[in-house]
């Protein structure tokens, strides 16, 4: 089994910064990639910004300049630091694993329970 415990959520004024993090734990031997996903009301799930094992980033064009991704590989974590926020990033953000259960490179994923975050005034 593993788990992905995420927090960081909340309510923020537009202009404000959350950071989420997400920490991931049980039957894992390998981490490839961890990320954060996002879904607003109506919409489609959508890519926030992942980091891979060797720190390499990927982000949605939305948020380049405003939200950046880090990692702690001790600890298995994630962090989303998100600043100048905006209404439209109002949304559930699900924390993302793509890992690995043995020395075989197969590539499972798995999904958080998701966090909202609403930006609001």
């Amino acid at each position: 089994q593993v788990q992905l415990v995420e927090s960081g959520g909340g309510l923020v004024q537009p202009g404000g910064s959350l950071r989420l993090s997400c920490a991931a734990s049980g039957s894992i031997f390998r981490i490839n990639v961890m990320g954060w996903y996002r879904q607003a009301p109506g919409k489609q799930r959508e890519l926030v910004a992942t980091i891979t094992d060797n720190n390499g980033r990927d982000s949605a064009d939305s948020v380049k300049g405003r939200f950046s991704i880090s990692r702690d590989y001790a600890k298995n974590t994630v962090y989303l630091q998100m600043n100048s926020l905006k209404p439209e990033d109002t949304a559930v953000y699900y924390c993302y694993c793509n890992y690995d259960r043995n020395w075989e490179r197969r590539g499972f994923d798995y999904w958080g329970q998701g966090t909202q975050v609403t930006v609001s005034s």
